[in-house]
């Protein structure tokens, strides 16, 4: 089973001719609101990759209907606590070649207590994967209870922050990140990814693929991207990320995991927005990728 102590979104979209640069206003050719964040992208991905996941994590009044669609889609919301401060929200600007910029606001996801994490985490058991982001509050709270109690903690290391990353750095089983985040790792800590405490690191590289690094195991392998036609990279690696653990939790070895992921990132950016539109299993085992 998949706990994920993740962020809820609101995700409202901005459809521009392009990216505004500094000083810059432009006007929106579109809208629309949907269900994101990528503590919630992450649980649907996994919902829809067949895993059993509970999201937890804290919604305001204002985004009762995001734990509801969280529900629709899969995902056990019994550990979504209702908080009395506006839901979490990201304003989206999305350009003509499917490329964005994002700006973030906590709201509720700052608010998740430690009571409401031990007690979701109270019913887990050994063996069981923890996934958390970058997007909440508890985070050290949460990865020192899962390890007392067995879990796998998987991190996606997103929004990057160095320092987030080097305080659980002893306790992560998983740590996923893209090629920035990397190097920015790697600046940060001095040593090459393959020297980290960590006892697998999976970097995604967008167009260029996957690189797994297999700090246990002594391995170092890459993996081609499957060919897509680009229509918005919002929650791609989120979806990526999802597949990926679901396709772990249900014993798949990593090489089919990693591969899985791609997969459902390839059919992801061909679509246009986040959660609403993550590919199921079915689908991923449906198209031809050929």
């Amino acid at each position: 089973m998949i706990w994920n102590l993740g962020s809820i979104n609101l995700d409202n979209f901005y459809h521009l001719a392009h990216l505004p640069g500094p000083g810059e206003t432009i006007t929106a050719d579109r809208f629309h609101q949907g269900l994101g964040g990528k503590g919630a992208n992450m649980s649907v991905a996994a919902a829809r990759a067949a895993a059993h996941v509970a999201h937890v994590g804290a919604v305001g009044a204002d985004g009762k209907w995001a734990a509801e669609r969280l529900l629709e889609y899969g995902v056990d919301v019994r550990h979504i606590a209702l908080v009395q401060v506006p839901t979490g929200h990201a304003n989206i600007h999305v350009d003509q070649q499917g490329e964005n910029n994002i700006v973030l606001m906590g709201g509720a996801n700052l608010m998740i207590s430690e009571q409401i994490i031990g007690g979701a985490l109270a019913e887990a058991g050994p063996g069981d994967f923890l996934l958390m982001q970058n997007e909440t509050c508890g985070q050290a709270f949460a990865a020192q209870t899962a390890k007392t109690l067995g879990l796998r903690l998987a991190y996606a290391a997103a929004p990057f922050s160095a320092d987030a990353v080097m305080a659980l750095m002893d306790q992560i089983d998983l740590l996923v990140m893209n090629a920035v985040e990397a190097a920015q790792l790697q600046d940060a800590t001095g040593q090459d990814i393959s020297d980290l405490a960590v006892d697998d690191v999976v970097i995604t590289l967008g167009a260029e693929g996957c690189r797994w690094v297999s700090n246990k195991g002594k391995t170092d392998q890459s993996f081609d991207a499957y060919s897509a036609d680009p229509v918005d990279t919002t929650g791609a690696g989120d979806t990526f990320t999802g597949f990926l653990i679901a396709g772990l939790d249900r014993g798949l070895p990593m090489r089919d995991a990693i591969d899985l992921g791609m997969r459902a990132g390839a059919l992801m950016v061909a679509r246009e927005g986040t959660a609403d539109v993550i590919p199921d299993l079915k689908e991923i085992q449906d198209h031809d990728f050929s």
